[in-house]
């Protein structure tokens, strides 16, 4: 892993399996109507926690066989800033571009209601992304048309830099 290689990430199916203690927190699951409708989610509260986790083997596996990937994150409890380093070499940093991450309606929905800081929000949940995949930038095209065709939607939110360790979101 290098200077400029590039982050894609694979999206998530919602909020996964991680975060719950404060989502049940947030919405006072046991005393809330989780059949309430939300217009931004399109179903149902309960439906939209209840959403079951995406699994990313088959993609993963088939671009593995294809391109040299150079890092892999699941993202799960911890969010970016905790899982993302896990699988960089020390000395480098991931630098995250907000503006790519492709948040889906539910972490609107609880950080509006929880009041909850962006930093956190990012510390804790999956945010849209599921997993984040590391590849050199020349392989980059090849990689998401190698994962389109698995039935996934990649997309680019960072690359590796240089300076510093951690993540950093601009």
């Amino acid at each position: 892993m290098k200077e400029g290689d590039v982050i894609l990430a694979l999206p998530s199916s919602g909020v996964h399996s991680n975060g719950f203690s404060l989502v049940r927190k947030v919405f006072d699951v046991e005393n809330s109507d989780l059949s309430r409708y939300y217009d931004e989610l399109g179903c149902t509260l309960g439906e939209a926690l209840l959403t079951p986790t995406k699994i990313y083997v088959k993609p993963v596996l088939s671009l593995c066989e294809q391109v040299e990937v150079k890092g892999i994150s699941h993202i799960t409890g911890g969010g970016f800033y905790e899982n993302i380093p896990r699988s960089i070499p020390a000395g480098l940093g991931a630098k995250i571009e907000k503006s790519a991450v492709k948040v889906l309606p539910i972490f609107d929905l609880i950080q509006k209601a929880g009041n909850i800081p962006e930093r956190d929000m990012f510390n804790t949940f999956n945010m849209g992304v599921g997993m984040s995949i590391v590849v050199a930038e020349e392989d980059a095209e090849k990689a998401m048309g190698i994962l389109r065709s698995a039935g996934e939607e990649p997309f680019c939110i960072g690359e590796i830099t240089a300076s510093g360790e951690g993540v950093t979101l601009w």
